[in-house]
């Protein structure tokens, strides 16, 4: 399936990434889509990628996890952030996995209520 808007798939029953999503769609027009309800065969996509990481779309190109970040984080204005993520390749894979493996931690929570008190 194929949109105009920027499509991201992301994990509807997590306070981070429902946040960022919020955040992020302040300044740009998408689509989220919690991948629980989302007939993911649509898109091309399995649960256990989705429960991986979050999945953005855009006309055919599709990104995943740090990528997926960077990719949002450029269409929204944020082009140092962007490029940073993009330039430290691997590290912000590695923060990426390690935010997704640590959502009850002290820093998420406390990015998560920032996220939530700038939307």
């Amino acid at each position: 399936m194929i949109s105009r808007l920027i499509v991201v798939i992301y994990d509807g029953e997590c306070d981070f990434c429902i946040a960022s999503v919020q955040w992020v769609a302040k300044k740009i027009q998408l689509e989220a889509l919690s991948f629980q309800t989302t007939r993911l065969e649509d898109y091309g996509l399995t649960k256990k990628q989705c429960e991986r990481e979050v999945v953005v779309i855009k006309d055919k190109a599709q990104y995943s996890g740090a990528a997926a970040i960077a990719f949002l984080l450029e269409q929204r204005g944020n082009r140092w952030t962007s490029g940073a993520i993009k330039a430290l390749g691997p590290i912000s894979r590695f923060g990426y996995r390690w935010i997704a493996s640590h959502r009850n931690s002290l820093v998420v929570k406390t990015a998560t209520r920032y996220l939530k008190w700038r939307t």
